[in-house]
């Protein structure tokens, strides 16, 4: 889609209802409600995070979504696909304040050039104790990206069309605690399989944009 067919879409979604967790639950683990059961003592102390949802015409006008391939390293985190963003700090006077921070520290994006149109609704995330608080941004000019080479190992720049194609849904197989392979929803975008609370962001991003198509 052309970013200005895409602007005029966007400006439709401001106080239209968030699909919320009936269009998350879409692509979340069918081991979900057991892990937040398990959890529901954890969640009480849950730590906050935020993170962006950044669309952007690339140079050919063409919208995409910016995704990161976070590093490897030692935690439950590690080598997965994400949005750019983080945890809430001392420093932030908000939650949408952390996610524009962290989306310049992470891949360069200058925090003056975000517009933030909407909160998405926030996703728990069991293994590491985070409830994550999604935005929905833009950015109108092209971007040069500039990876945070300590946090991320690639930079992934997503077409919105194939944001959109229902073709690109997909399954991963994943271990439970109880060392049994399950079968979880997922997205294959630019041969990334994306799964989790990313993938169940994703699909309120991609109902709430589809309700006003």
């Amino acid at each position: 889609m052309e970013f200005h067919k895409f602007i005029e879409l966007i400006s439709r979604i401001k106080n239209i209802p968030l699909p919320a967790q009936a269009s998350q639950f879409k692509m979340s683990p069918p081991f979900r409600l057991e892990l937040l059961e398990m959890y529901k003592e954890a969640i009480k102390d849950a730590k906050r995070a935020g993170v962006m949802a950044l669309f952007y015409p690339d140079k050919n006008k063409q919208t995409k979504l910016v995704l990161i391939l976070r590093k490897t390293y030692n935690g439950v985190h590690s080598a997965q696909i994400g949005f750019p963003g983080g945890k809430f700090e001392s420093q932030d006077d908000s939650l949408k304040k952390t996610a524009v921070r962290e989306t310049f520290e992470e891949i360069g994006v200058p925090e003056q050039d975000i517009e933030v149109l909407r909160e998405l609704t926030e996703v728990y995330i069991p293994p590491s104790n985070f409830y994550v608080q999604p935005f929905l941004g833009i950015i109108r000019n092209t971007p040069t990206f500039i990876k945070q080479n300590e946090e991320v190992e690639v930079v992934i720049e997503v077409l919105f069309n194939h944001l959109l194609d229902d073709s690109l849904v997909t399954t991963k197989p994943v271990e439970t605690s109880y060392n049994i392979e399950v079968e979880v929803p997922a997205y294959l975008l630019n041969g990334h399989i994306v799964w989790g609370a990313t993938a169940m962001m994703l699909s309120e991003i991609k109902d709430l944009l589809k309700n006003v198509m």
